[in-house]
């Protein structure tokens, strides 16, 4: 094609693809980088390495020919902060890509406190270090989640003064590479892990100390957002008074040494039993003391007149006791004697009301068969059958009709 593009029809042979990557990069130069050495080894004459950008966890390769070395820093090493000429090269017939450096140089110790300092400012006006936010350790933990390298004398110190101080406290190891190009994100991922165990009830990050540049994994940022993250109480025990590393100040407590993390976390067996018996012994003094007062008071209640003889109560009440017997008997006499007269009066009434009365004063009650009281002589014609109803009986009539009047 008229352009110069491959096609399906038309594709480009690997060489020329090789060269027109290699005439490309060539164009680009040389460029100053910046980064952590987390690989260098020597072989032939030449140094092969690899620069990391912390911030950005991105890595290069790079190699230093023979002629460059003799010019450059004889004391550098793996974990410098260094800057760095490099010009990137393409290797036609390897096809790889290679950072060939003509200069390198140590990176100010001024420069890498001032990008720490930056980095303080802004995790602190992001709270992270704020005092409210940092979470009180357990008591007594069921289970220590610790991070750190694998054999290391900061595993041995944390493990052994913590058993020392309480024999059955339990641990959830996780190693990490704790310097290097590995560290952060290692150290990271424990956490993570050890976060997310329910058993787990506070985490310690150990390491024995160290100089400045070997420390700078611990001010990593994504290390530290990861640790403001964790619901797991953090203690950080890195072992370094001067130039501290962020960790110190994003975790819920800071440890001077591995040593004193074991003893920040995990109580005194010895310490908590002479305090329960020292307990023990003030409660049993106070208890002893108020029982002695309250039998005291006893005692004197007792002593007085109205308790240490309680006759009076009955001879003062006997007399009191009779007269409202008296006076209650005489009540209910009375009562009776009212109720009688009631009873007898209304006796009299009724008595009066009766018919039987009436039929004692020589009358009687005539009535039909069927009990119906005569109203009228109507009500009887002649030949009626009557009952007359005497005080002393009935006896039996035949009705002879409506009669006059006889005075």
């Amino acid at each position: 094609m008229s352009d110069g593009r491959a096609t399906a029809e038309a594709p480009w042979p690997v060489g020329m693809l090789a060269v027109k990557l290699r005439d490309y990069i060539d164009r680009l130069g040389t460029v100053w980088v910046e980064g952590e050495i987390t690989q260098w080894s020597v072989g032939g004459g030449t140094v092969y390495g690899k620069l990391k950008d912390l911030d950005q966890d991105a890595t290069i390769g790079f190699s230093v020919w023979s002629s460059v070395r003799a010019r450059i820093p004889n004391d550098l090493k793996q974990g410098d902060r260094v800057i760095a000429l490099i010009k990137p090269n393409y290797w036609v017939k390897g096809g790889s890509l290679t950072m060939q450096v003509y200069e390198i140089r140590h990176v100010g110790l001024g420069d890498l406190l001032e990008r720490l300092e930056r980095l303080r400012r802004q995790l602190a006006s992001e709270g992270l270090f704020a005092a409210e936010r940092k979470r009180p350790l357990p008591f007594l933990p069921g289970r220590i989640g610790l991070v750190t390298g694998k054999d290391s004398d900061a595993e041995k110190d944390v493990l052994r003064n913590a058993q020392l101080r309480w024999p059955a406290v339990q641990f959830r190891v996780q190693y990490a590479a704790v310097q290097g190009d590995r560290a952060a994100s290692e150290v990271a991922a424990a956490i993570r892990k050890l976060d997310a165990d329910p058993e787990v009830d506070v985490i310690i990050v150990a390491r024995g100390g160290g100089d400045f540049q070997n420390l700078l994994a611990f001010s990593d940022e994504a290390l530290l957002r990861v640790a403001a993250a964790t619901t797991t109480p953090l203690v950080s025990a890195i072992g370094h008074e001067a130039d501290r590393p962020l960790l110190d100040d994003v975790a819920d407590l800071r440890a001077s040494t591995p040593t004193d993390a074991a003893k920040r976390v995990v109580p005194d067996v010895a310490e908590e039993l002479s305090r329960i018996e020292q307990a023990r012994a003030r409660i049993r003094s106070r208890v002893t003391h108020t029982v002695a007062i309250e039998v005291d008071r006893i005692a004197a209640l007792r002593s007085r007149p109205a308790l240490s003889s309680t006759g009076w109560i009955v001879d003062q009440r006997a007399d009191e006791l009779s007269r409202h017997l008296a006076r209650g008997g005489e009540l209910v006499d009375r009562a009776l004697e009212k109720a009688g007269r009631v009873a007898a009066e209304l006796s009299g009434r009724l008595r009066a009301l009766s018919p039987q009365s009436t039929l004692a004063r020589g009358y009687a009650i005539a009535q039909l068969e069927d009990g119906t009281v005569l109203r009228g002589t109507g009500d009887a014609p002649a030949g009626t059958r009557l009952r007359l109803r005497l005080p002393d009986g009935s006896v039996g009539a035949v009705s002879s009709g409506p009669v006059g009047d006889r005075e």
